[in-house]
């Protein structure tokens, strides 16, 4: 399978050059999100209602979703509450982003590097190793939020998830947020998406806003 949506959003948070996460907290969110819609739309996994559904757990045949989808699914069938999407996000988010990562490392993508912060912290960096995969990336999202292009389904669902997460620097680095954020605004309130991805586009955006106010609140508290 091509580069999921989690492992694009990590991509282009992280710096190619010194491999530090830009925007790390976001990141994490939209890589949680960007996978669960690639589940949506490769079939097993539906999002309705702000709630998250499992109807096929056979594994797609991509290690890094089949993870998820196995993670998902017997976190469904644990839990005896309703399966919110907020929820599934705050539980997934920061083993989902090592885990997709990992992935990036095992593409050839980006290498890890560790050292130890003031000679004691262990800190990790994944520095760029081969661009093109973010290279085409970035000219496909200059194309649709830049140029006016018609988007896919993958691209209006990056592009939804790139703006609910204000995440407009890290893939317009160098270009204020008021040029690009109503072009993406308008790409994900937008018909390119069937009816389904569409409604789990605009239930995950509800709930990365919901879950990333609960943090700022948290954090300010």
């Amino acid at each position: 399978m091509a580069v999921s949506l989690g492992e694009e959003i990590m991509l282009l948070s992280l710096d190619d050059a010194s491999g530090a996460a830009k925007g790390e907290g976001a990141a994490r969110w939209g890589v949680a999100a960007g996978m669960l819609l690639e589940l949506v739309m490769a079939g097993p996994v539906t999002v309705k209602g702000g709630c998250v559904e499992v109807f096929d757990p056979t594994p797609i045949g991509d290690a890094l979703l089949d993870g998820r989808l196995d993670r998902l699914t017997r976190w469904v069938h644990e839990t005896s509450t309703t399966r919110k999407v907020t929820a599934w996000l705050t539980r997934d988010h920061a083993k989902g982003s090592q885990d997709v990562v990992d992935s990036l490392v095992a593409r050839g993508l980006v290498t890890e590097e560790k050292h130890r912060a003031l000679g004691v912290f262990p800190v990790r960096r994944y520095p760029e190793a081969d661009g093109s995969v973010e290279r085409e990336l970035r000219a496909r999202l200059a194309a649709v939020v830049l140029d006016g292009a018609e988007p896919d389904a993958r691209t209006t669902a990056l592009v939804a998830l790139l703006h609910a997460t204000g995440m407009h620097p890290q893939a317009f680095p160098g270009l204020p947020r008021k040029r690009v954020a109503p072009r993406m605004a308008e790409i994900a309130d937008g018909h390119w998406a069937g009816v389904s991805v569409r409604e789990a586009i605009r239930n995950v955006q509800a709930a990365i806003s919901a879950v990333t106010v609960v943090t700022v609140l948290s954090v300010g508290s």
